[in-house]
């Protein structure tokens, strides 16, 4: 996996979500995370649902944020947790050895190495800049991404505040998915905004 992974945002607008959605897809995106931490489970099954059905249509892996019991009944390609939520050797056990399981690090390189050895598909560390739609410490160092590629078998993604100027050297210290939420949703162009990030791994300095 290298390029843009795309996180949804907390929008209650489903019809926007599903359009704005298709856009990003339809420019390129290596992976979607349906990510809504206020929807209600009704809401968030038929949004999960609808983002699935256009991800299997552009053939772009989908994961759920945390609802491990969703992904499971949805049978989407994976599942994505938070260094606070449920542990990635539990969740590797509840999905198989087939699924996606993300693992959030924030900026701890022990945190990766534990969850690359308990099954994690790839490992996220951020916030690196301020975001417009989480609140956390700035606190992740770039070099970070560097030591993890030497120390984990699996992707690092980049997370926090991500455009594609500033996630640049990110990639260089050897990100292999940047991702974003509010650079792509809010673009005006949201085609425009995905090739942008793409941009990035043309000429990648690490391998994926």
């Amino acid at each position: 996996m290298q390029g843009l992974y795309l996180v949804t945002p907390d929008w209650d607008d489903t019809p926007e979500l599903l359009a704005r959605t298709e856009a990003a897809l339809g420019a390129g995106v290596v992976l979607l995370q349906y990510r809504h931490k206020t929807a209600g489970p009704a809401q968030r099954r038929e949004q999960a649902a609808a983002l699935l059905a256009l991800c299997r249509r552009h053939g772009v892996p989908f994961i759920v944020n945390d609802h491990v019991e969703l992904c499971l009944e949805l049978n989407a390609d994976g599942v994505h947790v938070g260094g606070l939520d449920a542990i990635v050797a539990e969740v590797r056990a509840l999905v198989g050895p087939d699924k996606i399981v993300g693992a959030s690090c924030y900026g701890e390189l022990p945190r990766a190495i534990d969850a690359a050895r308990d099954g994690a598909s790839y490992v996220a560390f951020g916030g690196f800049y301020p975001s417009r739609v989480k609140r956390y410490a700035v606190t992740t160092p770039p070099a970070i991404v560097a030591h993890a590629r030497a120390a984990v078998d699996v992707p690092c993604v980049v997370i926090g505040g991500m455009t594609p100027r500033n996630a640049a050297p990110l990639v260089d210290h050897g990100a292999q998915m940047v991702a974003a939420i509010s650079s792509v949703y809010a673009a005006e162009d949201v085609a425009a905004a995905v090739r942008a990030f793409n941009t990035l791994f043309e000429h990648a300095r690490f391998p994926v």
